[in-house]
């Protein structure tokens, strides 16, 4: 499926389009069905920026909006990184700030026309996220969350990500991957010499990751590639497949 006829290719994080590109693109549409990413910013070692996150989460939201007709919207860009607050130029809001965030984009989103709200969550700290949208969805209110672990699991074997999904954590063979792929500019020095592997992890929630790592990388960069960041967007743009479809179907029946 092809996305928007007026589109252009190249993206920065703020998508260019006007409200006539929106309109236009609504009316070839039965559902419109708008892609916010969420990331974060908060620290990723000495070699990757604070912004990872949300470059990852627009990166995989590009990719959906080159393939899908889509409404793009500009990501949110700060968001739950209390684990990382030990660590200069990290910054947070609350959980309950971004739950109400989320649910102001959507309520205002429906007052324009538009249904249908796809979260692309780029901080597994955002666990709030999921809540948004069982809040919603028991609301009759069509919201998703993407992607799923299951498609993480299947672009990390279509990619060949040689790391597990618990050993890399943070700053590791993924995020170095996209991000040497979509934003080769921003990486910095040391990245192949930066691996560190914590698995056990239990008291996360109550030390933070400094109680973990003093670089701040749990995972192994060394392995990233831009072929592999590559790989990892293509596959998750083909499992959003499944998610338009079922968000499109219920709206038609609704």
């Amino acid at each position: 499926m092809n996305g928007s006829g007026s589109r252009t290719a190249a993206y920065g994080l703020v998508p260019a389009d006007t409200t006539e590109d929106v309109r236009s693109r609504g009316a070839e549409v039965s559902t419109q069905v708008a892609v916010l990413p969420v990331g974060s910013f908060e620290q990723h070692g000495p070699y990757l920026p604070l912004a990872t996150d949300t470059l990852v989460a627009c990166a995989v939201a590009r990719e959906i909006a080159a393939a899908y007709p889509v409404h793009l919207l500009p990501p949110v860009t700060m968001a739950c990184s209390h684990e990382h607050a030990a660590w200069p130029g990290t910054v947070s809001i609350s959980s309950v700030t971004l739950h109400a965030v989320v649910r102001d984009i959507a309520d205002s989103l429906r007052r324009s026309g538009v249904e249908t709200l796809v979260v692309v969550n780029g901080h597994g700290g955002n666990y709030v996220l999921g809540n948004v949208v069982q809040e919603s969805s028991a609301r009759g209110e069509r919201m998703a969350l993407f992607p799923a672990a299951e498609d993480w699991e299947t672009a990390l074997e279509r990619a060949g990500v040689l790391t597990s999904p618990l050993t890399d954590m943070h700053a590791g063979e993924i995020e170095t991957s996209i991000l040497l792929h979509a934003h080769p500019e921003l990486i910095r020095p040391g990245y192949e010499t930066s691996d560190f592997v914590a698995d056990d992890r239990r008291h996360l929630l109550t030390l933070g990751m400094s109680g973990y790592t003093e670089s701040g990388v749990i995972g192994r960069p060394s392995l990233g590639s831009a072929e592999k960041g590559k790989a990892l967007l293509a596959s998750l743009a083909d499992s959003f497949g499944a998610y338009f479809s079922m968000l499109t179907a219920a709206a038609a029946e609704s």
